[in-house]
């Protein structure tokens, strides 16, 4: 075990709880009347804006911050994890998501070998075969071109590419070039979700790519297995072969499933699955849907950012200041949680995808070196576009517990709509509140105000809003690939900044294996007392009444499973 250093016994750490006290006798409002602080808290950077002069900061405040990213070797951590070192010591492997959207010409090392290549090798194998399907080269056993694609995987092999397939579809580039095809995520093991997937689907037209670097994930196989069924019981065995693809490193289980291990796409150990979005996980689907160019764009705009976090000083580095800010508000000021609220409907499945990528990788309760925190790490994330959020869960926010918000809006709107008469454009109107929100949660209202406004007395405490609740706002000049792929890369490398400062391994995801466990013993369980009768045995009181009760109502379901596939 190493050094069991503590980041919170650094003097660092220490000056910053004292200082929390001066931050609290200071209220937001009286912090942005300081025109010049406001200015000096903005950074820009290849056209993104970012604006945290709503935080609960002074000079003082990010001048400790910065000492304390001192203290916590950040820029060597940094370093450690471009150059390919082991810096996830809990499984021995490097953190090189940055190699997957590099230059062909840039040298990343990895156990002393430049992957680079590696990375563009597969690349290369991705835009030759979408390339194939899409202008119908290659086509499915009945000779029909492969419009339709179905991608299986889960956690990181799903919630990563959905969000981009999610931002990208109502991008007018996008658009024209997905034209006469859809593309479908088949994550949870529910039947419904089968069935969802499938529904209007002609198997003749559908590829299906599964996502699983083991392909042993439980979830992911059933469901791989069920199509491989649909398609079988509509064209033969023989199909699988020209229906069904595979994202995995397992080539032998891949063959023993009926997909030709040439059809198979690699990735690699340092690759994490909530980092995959830039590997074969997400390039493969989205080239399908959408043709490589589209998606080599993306690419590119996370590698602008990978080179921003790795080169530009702390003071002008947008993913250092975002983790910092997040440390400040995580472990000294106490938020808990953080809302991500992007005011664009084409984020609408960003949330979902950041809440894996950061409470997956900090929602940790030990050091790197096995030390018990005695401080809390990670932040709850939630979040939905605005303006839906401000009619759902923005009373929370505005008048009960305080929860540092991150506003990201959007310039241009991908589908802009003008309606003659009207005083603003749809998405003046839309940007109208992304502007307004961040300054109601910082200044609030007072009960002084209320009173020249003659609001009714009884009603006074009701309408009174405490502000100096801390949000920052990101401003992108649109919403095309490059900029979706920057906005992904932005808030990997922040969740990265604030497990190296905190001192705990983002990159490895133990919590995930004790539930999966158990899982199996139940599934055990259930097998035999549907096959045999057998009592249910070795389970706590509560689980074995619920599970009897489940058995019970459920004892039409055939001990000697036939093939049922869904009905819609």
């Amino acid at each position: 075990m190493a050094s069991s250093t503590l980041i919170s016994d650094s003097e660092a750490w220490k000056s910053l709880k004292a200082h929390v006290e001066d931050i609290n006798k200071t209220h937001l409002r009286d912090l942005m009347s300081d025109a010049a602080r406001c200015k000096s808290l903005m950074v820009e950077y290849d056209g993104v804006l970012l604006d945290y002069s709503r935080q609960r900061t002074t000079a003082d405040t990010i001048a400790k911050l910065f000492k304390l990213a001192e203290a916590a070797n950040l820029k060597d951590k940094i370093n450690r994890m471009f150059n390919g070192e082991h810096i996830n010591s809990t499984e021995n492997r490097a953190v090189l998501h940055v190699a997957l959207r590099a230059s062909r010409d840039a040298t990343i090392q990895s156990n002393g070998k430049n992957v680079v290549p590696d990375v563009w090798k597969v690349l290369d194998k991705i835009q030759d075969f979408s390339e194939k399907v899409r202008n119908g080269s290659w086509v499915g056993a009945t000779g029909k071109p492969l419009k339709d694609v179905v991608a299986i995987g889960i956690g990181g092999s799903f919630l990563g590419p959905l969000f981009v397939h999610t931002a990208l579809q109502t991008d007018p580039e996008a658009i024209k070039s997905a034209e006469g095809r859809q593309l479908r995520f088949l994550a949870n093991v529910d039947p419904i979700d089968v069935a969802r997937n499938i529904t209007g689907l002609n198997p003749e037209t559908t590829l299906v790519v599964v996502v699983s670097k083991t392909f042993t994930t439980a979830e992911t196989m059933l469901n791989a297995r069920t199509l491989r069924e649909w398609i079988s019981a509509a064209l033969g065995p023989s199909a699988v072969a020209k229906h069904m693809v595979a994202v995995s490193t397992n080539l032998p289980l891949v063959e023993k499933f009926g997909i030709d291990p040439n059809n198979a796409f690699a990735f690699w150990d340092w690759v994490g699955g909530r980092y995959s979005v830039c590997s074969a996980v997400g390039v493969l689907p989205l080239s399908l849907q959408y043709g490589f160019p589209v998606v080599e764009k993306f690419l590119k705009g996370a590698s602008s950012i990978d080179q921003h976090f790795y080169s530009s000083p702390f003071e002008k580095n947008i993913p250092v200041l975002l983790g910092l800010l997040s440390v400040w508000n995580v472990s000294f000021l106490g938020h808990a949680a953080r809302a991500i609220l992007p005011y664009s409907q084409a984020l609408e499945k960003f949330a979902p995808h950041i809440q894996q990528v950061s409470m997956e990788s900090n929602g940790k309760g030990v050091s790197i070196d096995g030390v018990p925190l005695p401080f809390e790490a990670g932040e709850i994330d939630f979040g939905e576009p605005g303006t839906n959020g401000q009619h759902s869960f923005y009373q929370l926010i505005h008048q009960g517990r305080v929860i540092p918000c991150d506003f990201i809006g959007v310039v241009k709107s991908q589908q802009p709509v003008y309606l003659k008469g009207e005083v603003v454009s749809n998405h003046d109107e839309l940007m109208s509140n992304f502007f307004a929100q961040p300054d109601a949660l910082a200044y609030g209202k007072t009960p002084e105000q209320l009173h020249k406004e003659n609001v009714p007395e009884h009603l006074i405490s009701h309408k009174t809003f405490s502000g100096n609740r801390p949000s920052l706002s990101i401003l992108l000049p649109s919403l095309n690939a490059y900029n979706i792929g920057q906005l992904l890369a932005i808030y990997e490398h922040r969740v990265a900044v604030e497990g190296f400062v905190w001192g705990i391994n983002s990159f490895d995801q133990w919590g995930v294996e004790l539930g999966k466990s158990l899982a199996t013993q139940v599934r055990k369980q259930l097998n035999a007392s549907r096959t045999k009768g057998e009592s249910i045995e070795g389970f706590n009181h509560s689980t074995t009444t619920v599970m009897k009760r489940y058995l019970e109502a459920s004892s039409d379901v055939p001990s000697d499973l036939p093939t049922l596939l869904p009905r819609i």
